[in-house]
């Protein structure tokens, strides 16, 4: 028997979260919702959600059926029910509505209610969300999504700042689930760069580009006080920083010093050992964050292919290991770190990579469609109504 593809493997990670979605007929896909298998509240946890949905669009871009789609956008329906009402869910959020179900944000969906711990909502769950919203409208052609993303980042935006009009605003990272106070009131380390690049991203999308134009301003303004990123050895913040570095365009030497301080950081982690031991006091999905990263940056085929390749069949060997309550976060993202679509030869997507082989996943620029050129440029087309690239160097 031969060995299971990289595909293969995928699938099987994302229907231990989601059920044997490859079985569904065409009367159960019309009626699917997602089993509550997401390790929260209610069955939904944003962060893992939002790695489900991204996971079934590379699946609907690596085969071409529907179906795929079809689940992604029944996913999204489930998180803006279940995360964009009330614990008790009997009601919306606060300022949301039926019609606009991301006018309330979305809660976090921890199992506990309250403390430092609990529900709430976080910036960059936020961030990630409003990032699937916008692939899906690509993916699909439907601006609805993207317009939700418009709403949901207007709606969360100003509560997260704390003296937003002056000219060196702060962000909290944790607010409560209805959007009244701060939580958590030290900053994100990668917040306000995450924000400035995925609200430029859903503008970008946008039939207004100006849409959040006082936002990404917002952000330009915490960023240059901040001044340089810092780049954490932190798996998953590393996987994250160059998650972001990837949508600056090679011109902007902010972006590729950005890039360059993660990988100098990586190579630290590889000369260090610090990647070859203690797994058992590690994580699986920030590991699993520091592959995606790395692939969403570098080319298919690189030095560090060696080092990746260790990290997810050590992972694929202890994962068992790992708290249960971890199980739906580490399947996701590992399916993401995968990188599926080795195996496959199509032609559906050749326009994007150079080789068949050399295909990514939906968190990657230009996988799902070539980007709009203001998404591409992050800025650097006035006429796009974006401002500057941020000294992120």
């Amino acid at each position: 028997m031969s060995a299971p593809t990289r595909l293969d493997r995928f699938k099987q990670a994302m229907q231990i979260v989601y059920g044997p979605f490859d079985f569904l007929t065409t009367d159960q896909l019309a009626e699917w919702h997602p089993p509550g298998n997401s390790g929260g509240h209610r069955g939904r946890y944003l962060w893992t959600d939002a790695f489900g949905v991204l996971n079934f669009l590379t699946l609907y871009k690596e085969t071409s059926d529907v179906k795929y789609l079809t689940l992604a956008q029944g996913l999204i329906d489930a998180v803006h029910t279940v995360l964009g009402s009330t614990r008790d869910g009997k009601s919306r959020l606060p300022r949301a509505t039926d019609e606009n179900p991301c006018a309330g944000g979305l809660r976090i969906g921890k199992i506990d209610g309250g403390g430092l711990d609990g529900d709430g909502q976080y910036h960059h769950y936020l961030t990630i969300w409003m990032f699937v919203l916008n692939r899906t409208s690509v993916a699909s052609g439907q601006a609805k999504y993207n317009d939700q993303a418009v709403a949901l980042a207007k709606a969360i935006h100003p509560h997260f700042f704390d003296d937003i009009h002056s000219l060196s605003p702060k962000m909290y990272w944790k607010i409560d689930m209805d959007m009244s106070r701060p939580i958590v009131a030290s900053e994100g380390n990668v917040d306000a760069l995450d924000g400035y690049i995925v609200f430029s991203l859903v503008a970008a999308a946008a039939n207004d580009h100006q849409c959040l134009a006082a936002e990404i301003a917002n952000y330009q303004r915490v960023i240059d006080r901040k001044g340089r990123h810092v780049v954490s050895h932190d798996m998953l913040d590393l996987g994250m920083s160059l998650w972001l570095a990837q949508w600056g365009p090679p011109s902007n030497t902010s972006a590729q010093q950005l890039g360059a301080r993660c990988m100098d950081v990586f190579d630290d982690l590889v000369s260090t050992g610090s990647l070859e031991g203690n797994f058992h006091r590690r994580l699986a999905f920030r590991d699993f964050g520091a592959v995606l990263g790395l692939r969403c940056y570098l080319a298919e085929h690189s030095k560090y292919d060696l080092q990746i390749q260790q990290l997810i069949e050590t992972w694929e060997r202890m994962m068992k290991s790992q708290p249960e309550d971890l199980e739906a976060i580490n399947q996701v993202m590992y399916a993401a770190a995968l990188n599926p679509g080795g195996e496959l030869n199509s032609s559906v997507y050749l326009f994007v990579c150079a080789q068949a082989d050399d295909t990514f996943p939906a968190f990657r620029k230009g996988y799902l469609a070539p980007e709009r050129r203001a998404e591409m440029d992050l800025g650097t087309t006035v006429s796009a109504g974006f401002p500057r690239i941020p000294r992120i160097g």
